[in-house]
């Protein structure tokens, strides 16, 4: 998921420019011009990276020109451990890579080492850190024809055809939205192999639709499970393509399922807020499962922001003597936004009046920008894996469910995200008992609901100990569940996979101490959820003959009319 987080768009065609993501909006160009002033007045502190830049290399001059004369080299510096830019064989035994690798990982540590030296203010920091790594991810050597050793094997044994057919792509892509293609998604279709699991839209209001899927069990739990998804990305990344959707497998263990599928806003909606989600969004949906299944409980699901709703919404509820949650899932969600992680350096006060300033132009944060910040959060994998494949090799894009999602990109209301920006992002107002929706104050210590809270270990958007941090803000029984992979593999974890994840029944509160006393299990955490869960939703009966009452008829055919909203 997404999250809650955007850059300005090209002024000329409404299409994001990558540069802008820096400079235009969140000051990082302007961050990057503190660091050089304060290195510029105090150049003593610079000089410990000098040195040290100064020998790394020297050392890896000598050990390439040994390696030139056949004798052997070990690096200087290695790189991250989860970086596979350098992975092919030419970067360890080909002098001319060894030295440019090691030339480049030098470099790459000497303007680190300038960022910690600079002292900077901790926003500053954050910000030139930020930019420095976008710098370093650019600069790389594998970004180039000549400097990256496995395509220029592949120009030599092609005869010049893939350098070919990667100039077409880059054409290709520059005419279309200026950056290179991730994903082939002419391979998808929605209803057919993604968002496809059989269901009825039951509900329809000027927010959202509410879709409930056909039963395919003899019997099914008597409490409904509803699943609040993201309003900042389309629903059905909870329902990718058969095998590898959690809405079908939910279905498959004997669950009567209904998901929130949200309007694609456009400027029409620029004035609704995070109230009209909590109240015509998920409340509506609640109150509508109820109606249809004539159950007085539900338990819900939600999904990075989805489930910081779910949460506000117990908070909401527990004004009334009227408790229609049972249980709530988070999964990947944030409720304390004290450690926000990579976004913080998105979400500082000025960056999102900037922010607020370019919305209201239009009265919506436009898709393709947010996403391009989702990009550049993770740039090595989501922009410079696909210049070289594409750009450099001329490989075709992937046909893969969860990029053809992700490029599946929505808007958001302008209100709703200043909103959420700042109650959040800016102010924590919901983990600290401030925030106001539905003219109600949200009382965390209100909330009765048990909470099942799935985080992803290696989740840049919501790190793992942030989302931990929510065990010790509601009051109710917590089961915390720790999964590999990141913030959405965490969560498209079918039980055939190679995941794994960690438990332990106990919460103390620091997260390291959570960690170092839990297990370890081989599989996927759905297994675990649907032990947890069958627990909370009653016996098992004959499934309803068909979706809907006569009091909310089927409207149409899963996936709906809101999920096909493009770009206006």
């Amino acid at each position: 998921m997404s999250d809650a987080e955007a850059v300005s768009s090209r002024a000329t065609d409404g299409r994001p420019d990558p540069a802008s993501v820096d400079a235009a909006v969140h000051g990082f160009a302007a961050a990057l011009v503190k660091l050089g002033a304060n290195v510029a007045l105090r150049p003593w502190r610079a000089l410990p990276a000098a040195a040290r830049l100064t020998a790394d290399v020297a050392a890896a001059t000598a050990r390439s020109t040994a390696m030139a004369v056949g004798l052997p080299a070990r690096p200087v510096l290695e790189p991250a451990r989860r970086d596979r830019r350098f992975t092919d064989p030419a970067w360890q035994v080909h002098p001319f890579f060894f030295g440019t690798g090691q030339v480049y990982l030098a470099w790459a540590r000497f303007l680190r080492d300038l960022v910690d030296a600079g002292d900077l203010d901790e926003v500053t920091a954050a910000k030139a850190r930020f930019a420095v790594e976008a710098l370093v991810d650019a600069a790389a050597p594998t970004n180039l024809l000549p400097t990256n050793p496995e395509a220029l094997r592949k120009a030599i044994g092609t005869r010049g055809a893939s350098v070919l057919a990667g100039l077409r792509n880059v054409v290709a892509d520059l005419a279309s939205n200026g950056k290179p293609s991730q994903v082939d998604r002419s391979a998808f279709r929605l209803g057919e192999n993604l968002a496809a699991t059989p269901g009825q839209v039951v509900f329809r209001n000027d927010l959202m639709e509410l879709i409930q899927y056909a039963p395919q069990t003899e019997t099914v739990y008597e409490t409904p499970l509803l699943l609040s998804p993201p309003w900042i990305n389309k629903y059905y990344i909870m329902d990718l393509a058969p095998g590898r959707s959690f809405v079908e497998w939910a279905v498959r263990q004997g669950h009567t399922v209904f998901a929130i599928s949200y309007r694609n806003p456009d400027e029409s909606m620029r004035g609704v807020a995070l109230d009209d989600y909590l109240l015509r969004g998920l409340g509506a949906a609640v109150d509508v499962v109820r109606a249809i299944t004539g159950q007085d409980q539900v338990n819900v699901a939600g999904l990075c922001v989805g489930g910081t709703l779910a949460v506000a919404h117990l908070a909401y509820l527990a004004h009334g003597d009227d408790r229609p949650v049972q249980s709530v899932t988070l999964l990947n969600t944030l409720v304390d936004f004290s450690r926000p992680g990579a976004l913080g350096v998105f979400t500082d006060p000025a960056a999102v009046a900037r922010v607020e300033r370019a919305m209201a132009r239009r009265g919506y944060l436009d898709g393709p920008e947010m996403a391009a910040t989702f990009d550049f959060l993770r740039a090595n994998d989501l922009i410079w894996n696909y210049v070289g494949r594409g750009w450099l090799m001329g490989e075709p894009p992937p046909a893969f469910d969860i990029l053809a999602w992700n490029a599946d990109s929505t808007r958001v209301s302008a209100a709703t995200h200043s909103q959420y920006l700042r109650s959040c992002y800016v102010e924590n107002r919901l983990a600290t008992g401030r925030m106001t929706l539905g003219g109600r104050l949200l009382d965390l210590d209100q909330v009765e609901a048990d909470a099942y809270i799935l985080a992803a270990r290696d989740d840049h958007i919501t790190p793992w100990k942030a989302s931990y941090a929510t065990t010790g803000l509601l009051p109710s029984r917590i089961r915390f569940v720790l999964s590999s992979s990141g913030h959405i593999a965490g969560i498209v974890n079918p039980p055939d996979g190679k995941r794994s994840y960690w438990t332990n029944d106990d919460l103390p509160e620091d997260p390291e101490e959570w960690l170092a006393g839990a297990s370890e299990h081989a599989g996927s955490w759905w297994g675990d959820w649907a032990e947890w869960m069958a627990a909370r939703a009653g016996e098992r009966r004959p499934p309803p003959p068909s979706p809907g009452s006569p009091e909310y008829p089927p409207i149409s055919d899963a996936p709906g009319t809101y999920v096909r909203s493009e770009t206006p």
